[in-house]
């Protein structure tokens, strides 16, 4: 599993990946962020698209062209706003992950991308996030040998430093 999941730190709008997740809203018409860093990246032709698939519930993704991005495509999805956990919080994040994956092989993309999803405004505790983010993306790949490559594109020296840990602690003995 370490030759399929990277983890650094960086622009996840400079990447030269097949597919880079957009941590979108539900609307799809830009925002904060990283889906305001992706929206300017991308061009005005993404708010365009985004405009015709009409929205996102939590959990499900969407994908889009990445028009003037390095990446060919844009997953979106919606990952849920922390309210203390106990509005199935943990499940719509996992569904992020899983749908966002099979968005990405549903296109052809061997090279994928995601941020930290729900980890900043949204609230999501970071540690927990991580830990479903990779979960989730473990599971997928030992079911699924169309990805040769997932990364997870940290913001910042304590968001890098929690994925590194919880990447350690799933794949040690």
């Amino acid at each position: 599993m370490k030759g399929k999941i990277r983890i650094i730190q960086g622009d996840i709008t400079k990447l030269q990946v097949d597919a880079i997740v957009n941590a979108a809203n539900n609307s799809l018409l830009g925002g904060g962020g990283v889906d305001g860093a992706i929206h300017r990246a991308a061009g005005p032709e993404l708010l365009n698209e985004t405009r015709k698939i009409g929205g996102c519930p939590t959990g499900e993704a969407r994908a889009s062209k990445g028009y003037k991005l390095p990446a060919r495509w844009v997953i979106h999805t919606v990952g849920p706003i922390w309210r203390g956990g106990g509005q199935d919080e943990e499940r719509l994040l996992a569904d992020c992950y899983r749908n966002s994956l099979t968005a990405a092989v549903e296109r052809g993309a061997k090279t994928v991308a995601f941020p930290a999803i729900s980890t900043g405004v949204y609230g999501f505790p970071l540690k927990r996030a991580a830990e479903i983010a990779m979960k989730e993306t473990i599971g997928f790949l030992e079911n699924e040998d169309s990805l040769n490559q997932v990364t997870f594109v940290c913001f910042g020296d304590e968001a890098l430093r929690t994925y590194e840990e919880v990447f350690s602690g799933l794949i040690s003995p």
